[in-house]
């Protein structure tokens, strides 16, 4: 009961969906393999392609976090989910060049797009003392479909490389639809409201002047083009040494199932260690991790290289969350997490491109090892910047229970959120 009682229902539904969506998750996992071994495009245009989707992800994000202070947060999730699901359909048909990297920067907005909104909504639901907790439970269940997709995506293209399309497709759509029947939104926008906001700020260009954010938002980039090589340059480091792509799929599956195992212990873990020695030790060990991946050869010194940089993970997502929520005052919420999902859209762009060339043109152990010297200025920044962050934190909450208050007493000011 103290790891997942107490939660309201709405976050259980949003809980749901995700794990509904997660499980069918295929395409993105297998998207590099599929369009060089079964479409027979070069390496490169594959890694051109994901980029793409990296590169959507960062419109959608910006565009999708927007909306979902405007428009309001349900109606933005549901349109970029089900559009995601048209989409990835689409995909599974598409031959040529041209249509599949238009497809898949599209697609890519679409499921980024949906990111904002989803965080904003469950922030709206669930109340700040009990964010860390529900960050860790959502944070589990992603992997637990992640877990799954992962080996069952090898199984479905051995069969055919359609299904992981349709499968992904019907997966999606039936995600929106729990959350559309059972979900209420919480936000309704801000367009033609009286909200008890300050005159100053509001627009998306404010998050980015926000100097606590932006030191925020370089750490996360950082960490995130490290960790978004194990979907880019590990396979490619596997293959190389001759394992296949079953056993990839097989040790990166290692990733979703520790974190299935241990996530819902991290919030007790962490309850009383400052968030940003959390995040700076879940840097650490994501440098160190992948670093190990420089003296790997076999199977099982990948899988333990993975089971390190999986723990970072476990240590850095879930604070980085909730992290961000205090952060973010409430009529800005959308905003603030497109913006920070802007991050990992930029490094699902970055990471294949500059990762690929490092591993070309200076080899395997220097893209591991700079992947060490990164994560560890990550850390350093953490460090450097948490006091500023919890000041923050402490403000935003001060001055919303004061703008509470005085709606409070004056019926005619309405609470965005």
């Amino acid at each position: 009961m103290e790891t997942a009682g107490g939660l309201p229902s709405g976050f259980w539904y949003l809980w749901t969906g995700t794990l509904i969506n997660r499980i069918g998750s295929f395409v993105l996992i297998l998207l590099s393999v599929y369009l060089t071994h079964e479409r027979g495009f070069t390496p490169t245009f594959a890694g051109l392609v994901i980029g793409l989707w990296g590169a959507g992800g960062a419109l959608g994000t910006l565009v999708g976090g927007v909306l979902a202070d405007r428009w309001g947060r349900k109606p933005t999730y549901l349109t970029f989910l089900y559009s995601s699901s048209a989409l990835m359909l689409a995909l599974g048909f598409a031959h040529s060049a041209l249509l599949v990297a238009v497809t898949v920067f599209l697609l890519g907005m679409a499921a980024e797009g949906s990111r904002p909104a989803m965080s904003a909504l469950m922030i709206d639901i669930v109340g700040p003392h009990e964010r860390l907790r529900a960050f860790s439970l959502n944070y589990w269940v992603i992997n637990l479909g992640f877990a799954f997709s992962a080996i069952a995506a090898g199984a479905l293209a051995n069969v055919d490389y359609l299904l992981i399309f349709i499968v992904d497709a019907v997966s999606t759509a039936a995600a929106a639809t729990v959350v559309a029947i059972k979900v209420r939104d919480t936000h309704r926008g801000t367009r033609g409201q009286r909200t008890p906001r300050p005159a100053a700020g509001g627009s998306l260009l404010s998050v980015f002047a926000d100097r606590v954010f932006l030191g925020f938002f370089a750490c996360n980039l950082l960490l995130a083009l490290v960790f978004m090589q194990h979907i880019s340059t590990l396979p490619l480091a596997m293959t190389g040494d001759g394992l296949s792509t079953g056993t990839y799929g097989l040790v990166i599956a290692i990733n979703g199932i520790l974190i299935v195992a241990g996530q819902l212990f991290v919030p007790r873990l962490l309850r009383h260690v400052p968030r940003a020695h959390a995040l700076a030790l879940g840097a650490v060990l994501v440098g160190v991790g992948f670093a190990l991946t420089a003296f790997a050869g076999a199977a099982w010194f990948y899988a333990i290289s993975v089971v390190i940089w999986t723990l970072g993970e476990m240590a850095d997502a879930p604070s980085k969350s909730a992290l961000l929520a205090d952060l973010s005052p409430s009529w800005m919420r959308g905003r603030y997490q497109g913006a920070s999902s802007l991050a990992w859209s930029m490094a699902s762009f970055g990471a294949p491109i500059i990762g690929a060339a490092v591993q070309q043109h200076l080899g395997n152990a220097t893209l591991w090892l700079g992947c060490l010297v990164v994560s560890l200025l990550v850390a350093a920044g953490h460090l450097l910047m948490g006091p500023a962050r919890e000041r923050r934190a402490v403000e935003l909450r001060a001055a919303e229970l004061a703008a509470a208050a005085s709606s409070s007493a004056n019926p005619r000011l309405v609470p965005a959120a």
